[in-house]
C-alpha cells in the first residue's frame, strides 16, 4: 500500500467491532466505509449528518483507540458525508468488514412487480426529521431479518413512510434479486384473506405469505376491530420472526396507540424498532422541490420553489401535488413559469395549507385564553384542577386538527411522554359523552384557531 493508506488498519478495526459490538448496532451504526488517508488522518465516508454526529459523539474516542493499538500511530478519524444518492466510487482499497457496513447502490436487472422505482433511497431526501428513519432502513436492507425486526414507520398523511418502506425493499432487491419479497398494503392482504376462505385456498395463502424472505405491509391501523385478519397476521407475523425473516410495516400512529388491535398483536408490533416521521422543516422543504426538479423538464425559479416551501409546510405530498400542479399547468399552456403565475395556480392550495398549518404555540395560547391561564401554565409541571383541564383540553384540540403524532405533542407540553397526551385525550373523550357544553365550548376554540391561522 501507498506511504499514507491506511485501509488494512480501517479493515481490521471494522473487523474486530462487529464482533465486539451486538449484530443490530454494528449494523446500524457502522453503515461507513474507507475513503481516504493522509499522514495523520482518516477520511470515513458516513451517509449523512446525523450518522456524522452520533458516530463523533458515541464512537469516535473507541475508533480512534483501535486505531492507534493496531498501527501504532495516533490517527484521527475524519467523518466525509456522502449521500445515498451521491453515487461516489470508493477508493480500491476501500473495503468494509461485513456486506452490510457499506452503502450499496446496485441496480437490480429486473424490477420487483410490487416495488415503485421511483421508491428508493436516492431520491429519499434525508434531514433532521426522518434521518433516523431512514438510516435504520439502509441498515435493514443490506441485512434484512438481522437489524431491527420488525420495523414500523409510523407518521402523519404523505410524510414518506410508503416511500422509506418501499426503499427498503428496493435496496434489498438490488443487492440480493434472489429474495421473496411481498409488498402490499393491509386493505389487499385481507381481500387475499377473504379470497382465500372463499375459494378454499388458504393453504397456498399461508404459503405465500409465511415463506416470505421480507414482508412489507402498509397501513396497518386498518387490521383495526377485524379480528379475523388480526389473528392471521397474528401467526404470519410469528412464523416469519421465527425464521429471522424481515418484517415492515407502516401506520399514521405508534403501535401503542392502535387501541382496537389484539393486545398479542399490539405487542409484536411493538418488539422491533418504532420510528417516527416528522414533517419537514423549510430547509428540507426546499432540498425536496429542488430534487423533484431535476426529474421535470419545466423550470421553475428559486423565489417560487421558496414560495412554495414557506407556505406549505403540512407534508411531503402536499409540496409534491403543487410543484406538478405548476409545472402541469406551465407545460400545457406553454408559458414560461413566474411568481405571478404562481401565486394565481397556487392560490388556492397555498389557503388550504394555511388553514390546515395550525401551531402548537397558538393552540395552547388560545386556549390559555380561554381558561384564564397562561401559556407556560399549561406547558409546566402544575397539576392544579384549574391548569390541568385546560392543558388537556389544549391536547385534545391539538390532536384533532394537527398532524402532530402524541408524541411530538408531549415534547411540546414541556417535554412530557406520549402517554400523558395519550390519557388526556381520553380524559376529554370521557367527559363529552356527558357534558354537551364542553363540545361547545371545543368547537369554538376550534374555530377561533383555524380563522386565526388563516389569517397568519
Amino acid at each position: 500500500m501507498s506511504e499514507w493508506d491506511y485501509s488494512l488498519f480501517w479493515n481490521e478495526a471494522l473487523s474486530q467491532f462487529s464482533k465486539e459490538l451486538s449484530e443490530q448496532e454494528f449494523s446500524m451504526w457502522f453503515n461507513i466505509s474507507y475513503d481516504s488517508s493522509q499522514q495523520d488522518t482518516i477520511r470515513v465516508r458516513v451517509p449523512s449528518s446525523f450518522y456524522r454526529d452520533h458516530l463523533d459523539k458515541a464512537y469516535r474516542p473507541a475508533i480512534e483507540a483501535k486505531l492507534f493499538d493496531l498501527s501504532g500511530k495516533r490517527l484521527k478519524v475524519e467523518f466525509v458525508i456522502v449521500k445515498p444518492n451521491e453515487h461516489a466510487q470508493p477508493k480500491p482499497a476501500a473495503q468494509t468488514a461485513k456486506p452490510s457496513a457499506k452503502p450499496a447502490q446496485e441496480t437490480p436487472k429486473t424490477q420487483h412487480p410490487q416495488l415503485q422505482p421511483e421508491h428508493n433511497f436516492e431520491n429519499y431526501v434525508i434531514a433532521e426529521n426522518n434521518a433516523f428513519a431512514a438510516n435504520a432502513a439502509m441498515a435493514i436492507s443490506s441485512n434484512p431479518g438481522m437489524a431491527y425486526n420488525p420495523f414500523l414507520i409510523y407518521g402523519g398523511v404523505g410524510l414518506g413512510k410508503t416511500h422509506l418502506m418501499q426503499a427498503i425493499g428496493n435496496r434489498a432487491y438490488a443487492l440480493n434479486p434472489k429474495l421473496k419479497i411481498i409488498c402490499i398494503t393491509s386493505e389487499n392482504f385481507s381481500n387475499d384473506f377473504v379470497s382465500a376462505i372463499t375459494n378454499q385456498t388458504m393453504p397456498a395463502f399461508k404459503n405465500r405469505y409465511r415463506s416470505a424472505d421480507m414482508l412489507l405491509i402498509d397501513d396497518i391501523h386498518f387490521f383495526e376491530k377485524k379480528e379475523g385478519f388480526q389473528d392471521e397476521v397474528f401467526h404470519t407475523f410469528n412464523a416469519l420472526y421465527e425464521s429471522k425473516k424481515q418484517m415492515v410495516f407502516t401506520s399514521d400512529r405508534p403501535a401503542s396507540e392502535l387501541k382496537n388491535l389484539s393486545e398479542r398483536l399490539r405487542s409484536r408490533f411493538e418488539r422491533g424498532l418504532n420510528v417516527d416521521l416528522l414533517p419537514p422543516n423549510y430547509e428540507t422543504r426546499l432540498a425536496i422541490l429542488r430534487r423533484k426538479m431535476e426529474h421535470t423538464k419545466i423550470k421553475v425559479p428559486d423565489d417560487v420553489l421558496d414560495v412554495i416551501s414557506h407556505n406549505i409546510s403540512t407534508n411531503v405530498r402536499d409540496l409534491e401535488a403543487a410543484l406538478l400542479k405548476l409545472t402541469a399547468y406551465a407545460e400545457l399552456v406553454g408559458i414560461d413559469i413566474t411568481m405571478e403565475i404562481a401565486q394565481q395556480q397556487l392560490r388556492d392550495v397555498f389557503s388550504q395549507s394555511r388553514h390546515g398549518n395550525v401551531t402548537i404555540d397558538h393552540i395552547i395560547r388560545t386556549v390559555a385564553e380561554q381558561f384564564k391561564v397562561t401559556s407556560n401554565d399549561l406547558k409546566g409541571k402544575k397539576r392544579t384542577k384549574t391548569i390541568v383541564f385546560p392543558r388537556q383540553v389544549a391536547m385534545y384540540i391539538a390532536r384533532e386538527i394537527t398532524e402532530y403524532s402524541t408524541t411530538e405533542l408531549g415534547l411540546e407540553f414541556g417535554g412530557r411522554d406520549h402517554t400523558t397526551v395519550m390519557h388526556s385525550c381520553q380524559k376529554i373523550d370521557e367527559r363529552l359523552r356527558t357534558d354537551p357544553a364542553l363540545d361547545v365550548t371545543l368547537q369554538k376554540l376550534i374555530q377561533t384557531i383555524k380563522q386565526a391561522s388563516i389569517k397568519n
